[in-house]
């Protein structure tokens, strides 16, 4: 894998994250973070371009570098595989997966707290606390999904992930504080489970959208199960 040139797509794609990372920092007065995350379909702040936006956006340095290391270590290899428009079109619709998938948790809090997927005509605290019987967790949760945005590619990322351990098993992956190579089949399915595991306990100041990463992952296995030819010997050099 050392020798995989970086494809057009992928570089595009590292390019215009690295643009949209540096000027999220360089130009703070646009609030590029606020106006590009995604947010709740039923909050005031939810744009149109969100859905799109919100992959090009990341929250910190690590967040961005690992995110992008993993398009690159994976993405060129997929790329070459299926072809730059087959590969943007999966890493889109994997995307956006994620956010579908959070989006649906979030509305079963909503309807849990308030009766209802949409709740904006009572995000006046008052009228929560006389509307519903809502705990005042429960409205810190209404105003955390109302007003928190989400951002970062890594829901189109876990697709990748899901799609090379589908494609190549067999290939033998470094992982951190790992000694020895693990291959793609078993590391891939223990790291899906981790994330299953973390949404689930919604431990307290845990701010990653697992169910977002599990939402790439889920449409990234529903496509490669879709479009692979099982008679298809390309690239099996890492197979």
């Amino acid at each position: 894998m050392n020798n995989i040139y970086i494809s057009p797509v992928v570089k595009n794609l590292l390019i215009i994250n690295i643009l949209f990372f540096a000027a999220t920092y360089l130009l703070p007065q646009l609030h590029l973070d606020d106006l590009l995350a995604v947010y709740y379909f039923d909050s005031p702040k939810f744009e149109i371009w969100q859905p799109i936006s919100y992959m090009f956006m990341h929250g910190g340095l690590a967040h961005i570098f690992f995110n992008m290391f993993a398009l690159y270590s994976f993405g060129s290899i997929l790329e070459q595989r299926w072809g730059p428009k087959k590969f943007l079109i999966f890493y889109f619709i994997t995307g956006l997966g994620a956010l579908f998938l959070q989006w649906a948790v979030q509305a079963f809090e909503v309807h849990q707290i308030v009766g209802s997927i949409t709740a904006s005509g009572k995000l006046n605290l008052s009228d929560l606390y006389n509307a519903t019987d809502a705990s005042p967790a429960q409205v810190k949760t209404l105003f955390g999904i109302y007003f928190g945005g989400m951002l970062g590619a890594s829901g189109a990322i876990f697709g990748l992930l899901v799609a090379f351990g589908m494609l190549y098993p067999n290939a033998e992956l470094l992982i951190m504080f790992i000694p020895i190579p693990v291959k793609a089949k078993y590391i891939i399915p223990v790291y899906i489970l981790i994330e299953l595991s973390l949404g689930v306990a919604s431990i307290a100041g845990d701010s990653v959208a697992h169910y977002a990463h599990l939402g790439g992952a889920l449409i990234g296995f529903i496509l490669v199960k879709i479009w692979k030819d099982k008679n298809d010997t390309f690239y099996t050099l890492y197979e």
